[in-house]
């Protein structure tokens, strides 16, 4: 099976700073990839290149066969680290919106999702706490039907409780055959959901893994050999 997304000498440079230093990976569909590492690793950098908010320095990559651009657009669904909607906004809006500019848009899907949540479509955003606000974008990102979704930090401002949750509700929605990559710090939470790791240390792969590999031969979690690659 193709490849989702291939890698070959990716490197992007923020003056003498190498955020990404000549990665090469593939990474097959049908999975679900935590990229993993400490903060400056570069993992936000890598999502930001796949969703043509930065271009690289010098390397190749693509998006089932395309470079980064419209056509990889109709088929990733991105969540940004920090919420870009307008607290003004209605959450039907939203959902009128993205089923708009969308095609791959199920405005039914969201609804489903948003009564499973417990939040009002009919409440703005400006009403919300920053953890509802999150579960709001989840929502939007996972009512479409798209090839590759690429969460940066999906969970983060979520509180425990409703971690588990949320990780339910990325797994129950997203399209069959999809690649999911989830960028996290809470390695322990995720851990469960994962079929492969990248763990990324000062913008170099320092190894790319599946789960069941990491323990069949260490014998150890991800989260246990993750605090021992980086000593955390």
């Amino acid at each position: 099976m193709k490849p989702i997304i291939e890698c070959r000498n990716l490197t992007k440079t923020f003056g003498p700073v190498k955020a990404l230093d000549n990665i090469s990976l593939s990474i097959p569909q049908g999975k679900i990839v935590g990229l993993l590492g400490p903060n400056a690793s570069g993992k936000t950098t890598f999502i930001k290149i796949l969703n043509e908010l930065l271009t690289p320095t010098s390397g190749q990559v693509t998006i089932d066969g395309y470079e980064p651009g419209i056509e990889t657009k109709k088929i990733v669904s991105y969540l940004p680290e920090r919420t870009y909607l307008n607290d003004w906004m209605r959450v039907s809006d939203l959902i009128n919106f993205f089923s708009d500019f969308y095609e791959n848009f199920k405005p039914e899907k969201a609804y489903d999702m948003l009564k499973r949540l417990g939040i009002d479509s009919k409440d703005r955003l400006k009403t919300m706490s920053k953890g509802t606000k999150e579960k709001v974008q989840l929502v939007l990102v996972m009512s479409r039907e798209a090839r590759l979704y690429l969460l940066d930090e999906p969970i983060g401002g979520v509180d425990p409780a409703a971690r588990d949750y949320i990780l339910d509700t990325i797994l129950s929605n997203y399209s069959e055959g999809s690649t999911i990559i989830i960028s996290t710090h809470l390695i322990s939470d995720i851990e469960r959901i994962l079929d492969e790791v990248v763990f990324l240390k000062q913008g170099r792969i320092e190894m790319a893994k599946s789960v069941d590999e990491i323990r069949e031969s260490t014998g150890q979690s991800v989260d246990a050999l993750f605090r021992e690659v980086f000593r955390c």
